[in-house]
């Protein structure tokens, strides 16, 4: 099968600049208390529902899937760059990293107790996220929770628009439009968040939304 340019494109920006986006980001949470605020209540939610294993996808250097194995989760990492996933591995090598893309994981129908997809969709092109949604519905377990970060605009009136990355051509979203197409894919809101920019961040806000999968 033809692999979609898209993905050609994110994979080859991001292994050309992996090094230096692992050296950038390796503490990009410090910073953002109301971010860890979202990931620890993720954690709580997956703990209460018996655990089990958690994708995080997109996970890029890993430094984010190993704060979710501090806070008691089987995590393990996916990410569509190869470079990414050498650099995870070397420094988090008691935890499991695979190469793969969101658009089609290979994980097993409805046996994750979580996923992350922090700014992970954001180089998806628009025509593909509802695909996505739908592959987060698959490989959750019932009463599985997703907590999904990505950059937002507030206008009802575009439901999505591009921006220029650093790394690549990326996009940002009403969450409104993000939150109809997980519920179209199967999945329940359970809580969201728009904080601000901080300096460094702008001039865009922030949405992190917590949905979950029926019983």
């Amino acid at each position: 099968m033809t692999e979609p340019d898209f993905l050609h494109t994110t994979r080859t920006a991001y292994d050309s600049m992996a090094a230096l986006y692992a050296e950038l980001f390796a503490d990009d949470l410090a910073d953002f208390p109301l971010d860890r605020a979202m990931l620890g209540a993720f954690a709580d939610f997956v703990r209460a529902e018996g655990g089990g294993p958690v994708a995080d996808l997109g996970c890029g250097p890993g430094h984010v899937t190993a704060l979710l194995h501090s806070l008691g989760l089987d995590a393990f990492g996916v990410d569509l760059s190869a470079e990414m996933i050498a650099i995870a591995r070397t420094a988090r090598p008691d935890l499991r990293f695979e190469v793969g893309s969101m658009t089609a994981p290979d994980i097993e129908d409805g046996t994750l107790g979580g996923v992350l997809a922090r700014y992970s969709i954001i180089h998806t092109p628009p025509e593909r996220l509802p695909q996505v949604c739908a592959e987060f519905h698959r490989v959750l377990a019932p009463g599985g929770h997703l907590l999904i970060s990505f950059q937002a605009h507030e206008d009802p009136s575009r439901p999505v628009e591009s921006f220029d990355h650093k790394v690549t051509l990326a996009h940002r979203w009403s969450p409104d439009r993000v939150a109809d197409l997980l519920t179209g894919a199967g999945l329940t809101e359970k809580a969201r968040l728009l904080r601000a920019p901080t300096e460094s961040e702008r001039p865009f806000p922030h949405a992190h939304l917590l949905f979950a999968k029926s019983r």
